[in-house]
């Protein structure tokens, strides 16, 4: 089975994603996946700077992805360019990946995990078996994402409006987990899933 992790920014997706590696499931990330396919001398780097410009690039050729988030969530109309240029990409690439992940934990039973924040705005549900949306309450993603990014509080709302409300995603999801308390609770939480899913079979 293929379990597809996402939610709103700054929900603690990776987290859970980690969590899950660490007990046992194979972890595939679109954003990982995504760097991938922006490295120095990558087609689809060359894309991302003839249509931004060189200024999206460091010194050192690699893309400025901090710069190039900050500019395009601040338009609408660039954003979508940007998201033409990289969901093909990534959905080509995360094929191949899921496509070998399934093979290997078809050896063990294992589980495979894709976390993708924009799974559902990318048109990928069809890609994972079932869905876990992670939540967190609004105050506390709103602090988080300033924290992690070093943003204001008017720029942290700007970023969590572009994507499809939370409430969307978790009414599409079949599982939820609440992460808006600590680390401890998370764990317990997670653990308590992935033995839901193994006890069921759904690993195999």
């Amino acid at each position: 089975m293929i379990l597809g992790v996402t939610g709103g920014i700054a929900s603690g997706k990776s987290t859970v994603a980690k969590m899950l590696g660490e007990m046992g499931a194979l972890v595939i990330s679109a954003d990982e996946l995504a760097r991938e396919l922006v490295l120095p001398g990558s087609a689809v780097l060359l894309q991302v700077q003839k249509r931004f410009g060189a200024q999206m690039l460091k010194s050192d050729g690699t893309l400025d992805r901090k710069r190039l988030g900050d500019y395009v969530f601040s338009r609408p109309e660039a954003r979508r360019e940007l998201e033409e240029i990289m969901h093909p990409a990534i959905a080509e690439l995360s094929k191949k990946r899921l496509l070998q992940a399934s093979r290997t934990q078809e050896k063990t039973g294992g589980l495979v995990v894709y976390e993708a924040p924009l799974l559902f705005e990318a048109g990928a549900r069809d890609r994972v078996d079932r869905v876990l949306t992670v939540t967190v309450a609004e105050d506390v993603q709103l602090r988080r994402l300033q924290k992690r990014d070093s943003c204001s509080i008017a720029d942290a709302k700007k970023r969590v409006a572009a994507h499809i409300p939370q409430s969307e995603k978790v009414r599409l999801a079949d599982y939820v987990i609440d992460n808006s308390a600590d680390r401890d609770a998370l764990q317990h939480r997670v653990a308590a899933l992935y033995a839901t899913l193994v006890n069921s079979g759904a690993g195999n």
